[in-house]
C-alpha cells in the first residue's frame, strides 16, 4: 500500500520529499563536520606520523595553513561518516521507481562500491604510501637537503592517493554495472586485454615514483581487479542466463 502511494504521488510530493532527504543530509553533514573539527588536529597527527617514521620533517609556511587543514580533514571525515547515510537517502527516493531486479542491482551497487572505495584506502595507507614515502626521502640522502614539508603539500598529496586507489578499486563494480545494463560486453573485455594492461602500467607510472617496483606494486592489483571484473561480470550474465532459461521452460 504504501509503495502505491509512493508511486503515485505528484510532482511536488516528489520534490518535496528531495527536500526532506537533501534537509537531513546536510544537517548530518554540519553535525559530522563539527565533530570532525574538534578531532582534526589528532587525526592530522595521526596522517603526519607516518611521514615522521620515514625522516619527514613538518612546516606550515602560511599562519592560516595549518588551520585551514584542519578545516579540510573535518570537511572530508564529515562526507566519509555522512556518505553511508547519503546513499540510503538516494536509494530510498529512486527505489520506488525501480523494478525488482533494478533495485537489488542498484542497492548492491552502493554498498559494493563504498567497500571497494573503503578497501583501496586501506590498501593505499597500509602498502602503497609507506612504501613510496620511504622511496621519495631515500632519493634526498647524501643530496645535504633535508626534507622539510608543507603540512598543506603532504596532506594534499595523502587525499590524492586516497582517492586514486579509492577509485581504482571500483573497477569491478562498474564493469559489473555496465556489463549487467548492456553497456559493456564481457568479450570485449577479453579482447581488449592487452590494450587495458598496457594502459594500466601507464597509469601506474604517472601516478607513482620513477621506479619499477612502486610501479608493479600499482599496476598488479589494478590487473587483478580487472581480471576480477570479467570473471564476475560472466558469472553474473551466465546465472541470468540459466535463469532466464529456466522461467522460459
Amino acid at each position: 500500500m504504501a509503495r502505491s502511494k509512493e508511486k503515485n504521488m505528484t510532482l511536488s510530493g516528489h520534490l518535496r520529499e528531495l527536500r526532506n532527504r537533501v534537509v537531513i543530509c546536510l544537517v548530518c553533514l554540519v553535525v559530522s563536520f563539527l565533530v570532525g573539527l574538534h578531532f582534526a588536529p589528532d587525526i592530522i597527527d595521526f596522517l603526519t606520523d607516518m611521514g615522521k617514521s620515514c625522516g619527514y620533517r613538518y612546516v606550515y609556511l602560511a599562519p592560516q595553513e595549518l588551520l585551514m587543514q584542519y578545516f579540510s580533514v573535518a570537511l572530508l571525515s564529515g562526507v566519509c561518516v555522512t556518505l553511508p547515510l547519503i546513499l540510503y537517502h538516494v536509494w530510498a527516493f529512486v527505489q520506488p521507481g525501480l523494478k525488482k531486479n533494478e533495485n537489488l542491482l542498484f542497492l548492491s551497487a552502493m554498498i559494493s562500491g563504498l567497500l571497494c572505495f573503503v578497501i583501496g584506502i586501506l590498501f593505499a595507507y597500509k602498502i602503497m604510501l609507506p612504501f613510496m614515502l620511504r622511496f621519495l626521502i631515500d632519493v634526498s640522502k647524501g643530496s645535504g637537503i633535508t626534507a622539510s614539508i608543507s603540512v598543506q603539500n603532504y596532506i594534499s598529496f595523502l587525499l590524492t592517493i586516497f582517492m586514486i586507489f579509492g577509485i581504482v578499486f571500483e573497477l569491478p563494480v562498474v564493469s559489473v554495472m555496465l556489463t549487467q545494463m548492456g553497456l559493456l560486453k564481457v568479450k570485449w573485455m577479453r579482447t581488449g586485454r592487452r590494450f587495458i594492461i598496457v594502459l594500466i602500467f601507464f597509469i601506474a607510472a604517472v601516478i607513482t615514483p620513477p621506479d619499477i617496483v612502486s610501479q608493479i606494486m600499482v599496476a598488479v592489483p589494478m590487473i587483478g581487479l580487472y581480471e576480477l571484473s570479467i570473471l564476475i561480470s560472466a558469472l553474473l550474465l551466465r546465472l541470468r542466463g540459466r535463469k532466464k532459461t529456466k522461467d522460459d521452460a
